[in-house]
């Protein structure tokens, strides 16, 4: 049963021995169940949020989320255009950690919602790169993880093999994937500061007075890390719309060299999204899941089929001036940071933004890595529907148990 907002309120008075809370609000969305959140007020006048784990999983990831949120030091905040969320506080309820932190006002966009063309795609894809522009030695630094392009490579392999142990990987995708991972060209990219699989939900934007949306805040940390940039716009593979303007966009403002396989290895680690949920269903040994998860690489195997290979091994000399026409010279100037985490109401957290505007009307729901698209962009590519909540959507229907079954997988990750 989920905690009680006057339960977590309690937390707060644990976490910050001095502070009065002086009213109390839900936050939780109520779709993953991960964390039981709240939004407190206290006696000087700050809003803060508390977050406590419904679970041993999600108990460890909010432990390395407050481990990676300390690590940013005020220099490497200060260098990121959007904020992160504070540690204010931490304590323990029911034998698992309990975070106060900061709160971070604005709104959210799903994937599926994020429209083509400058905007929120824009904004995203500046935010992104800015946070790969950060150096490595950040992360190295704070005894987070650091991956190379062999050992990144060597975690797909390796996911790849069990997938392929079960007995239920199609073929179809096995050699796609197995493809995919004995290509050298593929592989050749350096290892950045990541967040581990962040998506458009884990962002909160506001809108200046033009109206244009900017990041103002980042609210999943708990996978930070060093290692392969492409993990972090996987889903564009979600967006078909957007993704041209992301990728662009990304291309131009990042510092780094070019990378021309960006977008094919994050089609890639959006695939392999799929593999592990098959991985997970068997290793915890519940028939459902796998069941699902066939359905769903059956789907997607489907979608693929008639897809060009992820990767291209050729380079012409128009494709070499067109990625140094993207190109800007580099410059010193990074920008400033931010950080918070989970799934948080959209229209408690639009609530509380300074100037009160409303979040324009675009939905937030939970996002679903379920409706991404494939990476061709013309019209002989399949594409998933948007997910169905009707009556209409059966287990017969083998798109939407696809969908059904990698939402649940999200949704526990």
């Amino acid at each position: 049963m989920p905690r009680s907002p006057l339960t977590l309120a309690a937390s707060v008075t644990s976490a910050l021995p001095r502070a009065t809370v002086i009213g109390v609000g839900p936050l939780t969305e109520g779709v993953s169940g991960r964390y039981d959140s709240a939004i407190a007020t206290l006696d000087d006048g700050r809003r803060v949020v508390v977050r406590v784990p419904t679970d041993r999983e999600a108990d460890t990831d909010l432990r390395a989320e407050a481990h990676a949120l300390k690590a940013l030091t005020a220099g490497v905040r200060g260098v990121l255009p959007f904020g992160a969320p504070d540690v204010l506080g931490e304590t323990s309820v029911d034998g698992v950690h309990a975070v106060v932190q900061t709160l971070l006002p604005g709104y959210r966009v799903d994937a599926v919602h994020v429209p083509a063309g400058e905007g929120v795609a824009t904004a995203l894809a500046v935010a992104i790169a800015k946070v790969h522009d950060l150096p490595v030695t950040v992360i190295r630094d704070a005894g987070l993880p650091v991956l190379t392009a062999v050992q990144v490579r060597d975690e797909a392999e390796r996911l790849l093999d069990r997938a392929e142990a079960t007995g239920h990987l199609p073929f179809g995708l096995l050699r796609r994937w197995s493809t995919a991972l004995g290509s050298e060209a593929l592989w050749r990219f350096e290892t950045t500061v990541t967040l581990g699989g962040v998506d458009p939900a884990s962002f909160v934007l506001e809108d200046d007075d033009d109206g244009v949306p900017h990041v103002t805040g980042l609210l999943s940390w708990g996978g930070v890390g060093g290692g392969d940039p492409a993990v972090d716009l996987r889903w564009t593979a979600s967006a078909p719309d957007a993704r041209e303007a992301v990728i662009d966009t990304y291309t131009r403002v990042s510092h780094r060299a070019p990378d021309r396989l960006l977008l094919a290895r994050a089609r890639l680690h959006a695939e392999l999204e799929f593999a592990k949920w098959l991985v997970h269903g068997h290793s915890t040994g519940a028939e459902s899941i796998v069941a699902d998860a066939i359905e769903l690489l059956t789907a997607l195997e489907q979608s693929v089929r008639d897809e060009p290979p992820l990767a291209h091994e050729t380079v012409t000399v128009d494709d070499a001036i067109a990625v140094l026409g993207r190109i800007r010279a580099t410059t010193g100037d990074l920008g400033h940071r931010e950080m918070e985490t989970d799934a948080f109401d959209a229209e408690s957290l639009a609530s509380f933004t300074t100037d009160e505007r409303d979040a324009g009307g675009i939905p937030t729901s939970p996002i679903e890595m379920s409706d991404w698209a494939p990476l061709r962009g013309d019209t002989g590519g399949a594409v998933v529907a948007p997910r169905d909540d009707s009556d209409d959507a059966t287990d017969d229907d083998p798109d939407a148990a696809a969908r059904n079954a990698l939402r649940r997988w999200t949704d526990t990750a």
